[in-house]
């Protein structure tokens, strides 16, 4: 099974809720994420921007030979050892020490951003596919747009990067115009090959995230990429009563990005 979308769109929580039903149906299910066959940086052959960037949207950023490798090997039903990708770093660790054997019977659960790029998908071209995107705007009485579903992915982000992986709201920021380039030439034109497709936006996360949000965005200085659109989100905000965090159930897509769920990342 191959479960894909855009950035802040819940993949990793789906992905492991899935397991959870598929378990429950009484198959053993093993979920390989994608960001860990993220090839170490190399100056040389590191796909690039127009700007001379690293383009790490790109599925060249993919390590396609060990991901053939370890499919092979799964379907032949032998052990690997899958990586780890260590972002701080930008470099793959081979010798991880997570191992996966998946039996006769058992679902493998592949997700990632490229899971139905053509670069990786025609692997598997008959795999179940799943693409999960936050695409709902919050609209007004009158119809008008009152807080767009691309700014809750942005914000999701911004988050989780900020609480799990050390980047400031600055860097995100930064970063989410390629992010986004990446979108629509890697993710979103391959959607329709999915064979299902939700959206993961919930009703009540922009109350649950504005207690978040609110002091990561004021604290973003002015010149920064994308400014003028954190100068629209923050009053937007103040549209919406704040819900406490800790009444959000531990099992949520939310807290995948807020902290303190039961699963771990």
């Amino acid at each position: 099974m191959f479960v894909s979308g855009p950035s802040g769109s819940g993949k990793t929580t789906t992905a492991l809720k899935l397991e959870q039903l598929v378990e429950s149906k009484g198959a053993e299910t093993h979920i390989i994420a994608l960001d860990n066959y993220f090839r170490s940086v190399d100056e040389k052959t590191y796909p690039r921007t127009e700007t001379g960037a690293y383009d790490f949207e790109s599925p060249a950023c993919l390590d396609m030979e060990l991901l053939a490798e370890h499919f092979d090997a799964i379907e032949r039903g032998e052990k690997i050892q899958v990586p780890r990708y260590l972002f701080k770093q930008q470099r793959q660790q081979r010798n991880s020490g997570r191992f996966l054997h998946a039996k006769p019977g058992d679902i493998v659960i592949f997700e990632g951003i490229h899971a139905l790029n053509d670069t990786f998908s025609a692997i598997a071209p008959d795999a179940f596919k799943v693409y999960i995107s936050a695409r709902s705007n919050v609209v007004d009485d009158d119809g008008s747009i009152v807080f767009k579903g691309t700014w809750m992915r942005l914000c999701r982000r911004i988050l989780r990067d900020h609480q799990f992986r050390g980047t400031s709201a600055q860097e995100t920021l930064k970063m989410w115009e390629n992010i986004r380039d990446g979108e629509k030439k890697y993710i979103s034109p391959f959607k329709d090959k999915a064979d299902l497709q939700f959206d993961s936006s919930l009703m009540c996360e922009v109350c649950v995230m504005k207690s978040f949000m609110q002091k990561l965005l004021a604290d973003v200085p002015a010149g920064i990429p994308r400014y003028e659109e954190v100068m629209e989100i923050l009053p937007a905000f103040e549209k919406f009563e704040a819900i406490d965090p800790k009444l959000v159930a531990k099992d949520s897509l939310l807290r995948e990005f807020i902290g303190g769920g039961v699963y771990k990342y």
